[in-house]
């Protein structure tokens, strides 16, 4: 049985085209439905996020995530990936790697920043990886001809950010954490900052003028947000 949109606590963006803020770090995750096919952005921070999205999901989009993409990764973002077994999983090229070799600095950092120390380790122990590595543009079909574009985008916030287009009535861009709206851009050890408003360039060529734009962490925001933005990382970081 589906829900609806409001009924769940989600956000519609677009027509079947939501989001939700997840508690304690406000990490966004993203879905998209198409007809028998649904993409789901980021995974949340835990094996019981994770299964919460993937039950959240299904109900609102009548049948099982099938398509996950992640953004980069950061604890909040990629710990649940783990309840989407059986998905095709999606991230920017050298992601695989990356998860593969730092689990236990995802597991630390999770730790750190206060998530349970077992879940933490539970999470990490049955992280799933991307077993599809975008380089440029990479484009899905969901089905009734919903296409959505996952495009690597940066280096930026990470050396491993992927942006979600999704075409329609307003263009939506889930943009990871290339962009925040709830707090200043979190720039940590794996920031490339000298690439990170070229980033955001790409992003606005992605959508143009007229998308919404959805933040790693915060509301949706619009082009002159992320141009803002754009700017204001340039100037923190000194390059043009």
């Amino acid at each position: 049985m589906t829900v609806t949109w409001e009924e769940s606590g989600w956000e519609q963006v677009a027509a079947g085209v939501g989001r939700c803020r997840l508690p304690v770090w406000d990490c966004t995750a993203g879905l998209v439905v198409g007809a028998g096919a649904v993409l789901l952005i980021d995974a949340g921070s835990s094996l019981a996020e994770g299964a919460r999205l993937r039950t959240e999901a299904q109900a609102l989009a009548g049948h099982r995530v099938t398509h996950l993409a992640l953004t980069h990764p950061h604890f909040d973002h990629v710990l649940g990936a783990a309840a989407f077994a059986g998905a095709d999983v999606y991230g920017a090229v050298g992601l695989d790697a990356a998860l593969a070799h730092g689990r236990e600095e995802l597991r630390a950092d999770a730790v750190r920043h206060g998530l349970d120390p077992r879940a933490a380790e539970d999470a990490a122990d049955a992280l799933i990886r991307p077993r599809h590595a975008v380089c440029g543009e990479w484009t899905l079909d969901l089905g009734d001809g919903r296409q959505v574009l996952l495009a690597n985008v940066g280096p930026g916030h990470t050396a491993y950010d992927l942006a979600v287009l999704v075409p329609g009535d307003p263009e939506v861009v889930f943009c990871g954490d290339l962009v925040e709206e709830s707090g200043e851009p979190q720039a940590g050890r794996d920031a490339v900052p000298s690439h990170w408003p070229a980033a955001l360039d790409r992003l606005l060529d992605l959508g143009g003028e007229d998308a919404a734009y959805v933040p790693g962490h915060g509301a949706v925001v619009d082009a002159a947000f992320v141009r803002a933005q754009r700017d204001a990382l340039a100037a923190r970081f000194g390059v043009s």
